[in-house]
């Protein structure tokens, strides 16, 4: 599905709607954040669940372009602003809204941006190296050709999980040496001179990790994540629901663990002395314990939503909690060592 087509008369259905819906909790007057609009799916199910207003968020301009027509259908009611999640307290301020009730971030790359071969995420279609979701600044081939060995080595093992991150990275700074890699296939011919070509017993593609890897260091994924979850607990009004769903380990770790730390269920001080001062009242509480996968049928139906996990919290009346760096896993350094 190209952008153009991302909001056709056939509605997009996302990963996990009625679950998605069920945690959010719309009702008629409430105002909700999309933070990663995408191809709409979410945003349209919350207008059409109750009489709400929606400010619904992309870093993406192809996916504000292709939403102008659900913009003009609902009118005041939807506002379409491109921009980082990150950054949504600024832009939900922009849109002239004041208590929020509800935030849904469904995090990664769009099925959409997949799709398109320009793009450059995917490595089943050749095409410029690019995986840029905000289509500005420094990109997936910019890094292959010239961040060093160690650095590449880095950020394939840390973002990409890749146990074969050293192998991988030697090939392909042995590939640019001959001529710089600009496209996916010639990414993916790089990652082979590693790992070999892909076997009928793969469980998934060689390049798989690899090419999560460059697109989180390209987007800055989990630092935007960590950001916008704390943006969100400062916005909600209490009562309100943030709801995410990640795709990958990496994504989920760091959403567990904020939910933990806001609903205090991670442990504090040293267990044999007590705490110098009490611990700050928790800004979530927890709807359901750990979290939803999706059903079965759906699975099914979308292999993506196989490896989807959907965790939600309840804001409550107190003051957000500060941030601490590191205190939810923040992304690793891509010049330390493994």
């Amino acid at each position: 599905m190209s952008a153009a087509q991302a909001l056709s008369p056939e509605p997009h259905v996302p990963v996990m709607l009625a679950e998605v819906l069920g945690a959010l909790r719309p009702r008629d007057g409430g105002t909700y954040v999309d933070g990663t609009f995408g191809a709409g799916g979410y945003t349209r199910a919350v207008l059409e669940a109750a009489r709400t207003r929606v400010i619904a968020i992309d870093r993406d301009p192809s996916a504000i372009h292709a939403g102008a027509a659900l913009a003009a259908q609902y009118g005041d009611r939807l506002s379409l602003l491109e921009g980082r999640f990150s950054d949504m307290e600024a832009l939900v301020a922009s849109a002239g809204a004041g208590t929020i009730d509800g935030i849904v971030l469904d995090i990664g790359v769009s099925s959409m941006q997949l799709d398109e071969a320009e793009r450059g995420f995917s490595f089943l279609r050749d095409g410029p190296l690019d995986m840029r979701m905000a289509q500005a600044g420094p990109s997936a081939a910019d890094a292959v050709n010239t961040l060093p060995q160690e650095t590449l080595s880095n950020i394939i093992y840390v973002f990409g999980e890749e146990p074969r991150a050293r192998a991988i990275a030697r090939a392909i700074v042995a590939a640019r040496a001959e001529a710089p890699i600009t496209t996916t296939l010639g990414l993916v011919k790089a990652i082979e001179r590693a790992t070999g070509r892909p076997r009928p017993t793969d469980r998934i593609h060689p390049a798989t990790r690899t090419f999560q890897a460059l697109r989180i260091h390209v987007n800055g994924e989990l630092d935007e994540l960590v950001a916008a979850l704390h943006a969100a607990e400062r916005l909600l009004a209490a009562g309100g629901s943030l709801v995410v769903v990640t795709f990958h380990s990496l994504e989920d770790r760091i959403v567990k663990r904020f939910f933990a730390s806001r609903a205090g269920k991670l442990p504090s001080g040293s267990r044999h002395l007590p705490d110098a001062a009490k611990p700050p009242e928790p800004s979530f509480t927890l709807p359901f314990k750990g979290h939803l996968g999706a059903s079965g049928e759906e699975a099914a139906r979308n292999p993506r939503a196989r490896s989807a996990k959907l965790r939600a919290g309840i804001r409550t009346a107190a003051p957000p909690l500060p941030t601490v760096a590191g205190e939810i896993g923040l992304t690793v350094p891509s010049g330390t060592r493994h």
